[in-house]
C-alpha cells in the first residue's frame, strides 16, 4: 500500500502525446508501448480517445486498442495487477463508444475560459458544463468512473485570463456529484509556480476530499516548476507523457507535456516514491523517437 510519500502518476503519452504526431503510429506500435509501461509499473495510463477520427486521426483506432487490452488489465483492478487503464471522452456519444469497450474509467475534458471553449468546441462555458453533467450522469449510471478535466486553467490568451472564481465553481459543482477526481490542465503551459499555488490552493479548498490531478504542459520551460509548486501545495497526482510527448492540435503552440521520466527522476530525488522503472518507461520513449525518426524533448530519457 503506497504510503503518504507515494506520488501517483498517471501517463497520458499514449493519448495526449500520440495524438500531437503526423506521423501515423500503427496500433501494434501503441499496444507495444502502452505494455511497455504497464511492466514500467505505471499506475494509471490513458491509452486513447474517443473523438471524430477525421478531427483526431492517430485516435481513430480507439476501440481495437481497447479489444487487444486484455480483460483483466481494464476491469476492477486486483492485487497482483493495479493498473488502471483511461480514455477521453469529449462528448455524449464518445462516452457511449468508451462504455461499449468495456472500458471502466472515463475521462472527460471541458473548458474554463470563453474564448477556448468557442475555439476549440464551438460551445461557451456553461454550454460545456450542461454537456458534462449530462455525461458524468450517463457514466455513472453505467457504473463507470469518472475523472472530469478542466482545461486553461491558468490562461488560454494570457497567463491568469481565466476566471479563477469561474474554475472553483466548476470544480465545486463536479465535486458535488461524486466524480472520483478532478483535473486541473494547464494547456498552454502559461502557468508559473505562483500561478500554480494560488489556484491548486482555491480548487482544493473548493472541492474538499475530491482528489485533485494536475495536467501541465511544459511550453514556457517551467513545467518542473510548477511539478514542484504544485507537490508543496499539496497535489501527489500529475499527469505526465513519456519524452515529453504531446501538445494540443488546437491551440498555436501548445508543446509537450511534462516528461515522465523527469518527473519521476524529480521526485526520487526529492525523496519519494512512484513505484515506477524509469528505465523501462526511457526504453519506450527511446523506441518511439526511432519510429518518429527525431529526438522527444524530455532529458532524462537519454540518460537511463
Amino acid at each position: 500500500m503506497p504510503g503518504q510519500n507515494y506520488i501517483e502518476i498517471c501517463e497520458v503519452g499514449p493519448r495526449d502525446g500520440f495524438q500531437f504526431e503526423d506521423k501515423p503510429i500503427p496500433t501494434a506500435k501503441k499496444l507495444e508501448i502502452i505494455r511497455g509501461l504497464v511492466a514500467a509499473g505505471l499506475p494509471r495510463i490513458q491509452v486513447t480517445s474517443f473523438v471524430h477520427p477525421e478531427k483526431v486521426p492517430q485516435m481513430a483506432d480507439a476501440e481495437d486498442v481497447i479489444a487487444s487490452l486484455s480483460v483483466e488489465d481494464t476491469e476492477e483492478p486486483s492485487p497482483t495487477r493495479s493498473v488502471i487503464f483511461s480514455g477521453l471522452c469529449l462528448n455524449m456519444k464518445g462516452v457511449l463508444r468508451a462504455a461499449e469497450t468495456g472500458l471502466k474509467d472515463l475521462d472527460l475534458s471541458i473548458a474554463t475560459n470563453e474564448s477556448h471553449g468557442l475555439d476549440n468546441a464551438s460551445m461557451t462555458v456553461e454550454q460545456g458544463v450542461i454537456g458534462a453533467v449530462e455525461m458524468v450522469t450517463e457514466a455513472h449510471k453505467l457504473g463507470l468512473r469518472v475523472q472530469l478535466g478542466l482545461q486553461t486553467v491558468f490562461g488560454y490568451g494570457y497567463p491568469g485570463d481565466t476566471s479563477l472564481d469561474e474554475v472553483i465553481l466548476i470544480a465545486e459543482k463536479f465535486s458535488n456529484m461524486n466524480v472520483d477526481s478532478i483535473s486541473i490542465a494547464d494547456t498552454t503551459g502559461m502557468a508559473n509556480p505562483k500561478m500554480i499555488r494560488e489556484r491548486v490552493s482555491a480548487v482544493k479548498n473548493a472541492i474538499g476530499e475530491t482528489p485533485l490531478v494536475l495536467h501541465l504542459h511544459d511550453t514556457r520551460g517551467l513545467g518542473l516548476a510548477n511539478v514542484v509548486a504544485a507537490w508543496e501545495s499539496g497535489v501527489s497526482r500529475f499527469d505526465t507523457s513519456l519524452g515529453g510527448l504531446g501538445g494540443c492540435p488546437f491551440i498555436k503552440g501548445a508543446t509537450g507535456n511534462v516528461p515522465t521520466e523527469d518527473v519521476v527522476y524529480l521526485f526520487e530525488e526529492l525523496g519519494l516514491e512512484t513505484g515506477i522503472d524509469n528505465t523501462l518507461v526511457a526504453e519506450c520513449s527511446r523506441a518511439l523517437s526511432d519510429h518518429l525518426g527525431r529526438n522527444l524533448s524530455g532529458k532524462m530519457y537519454r540518460l537511463v
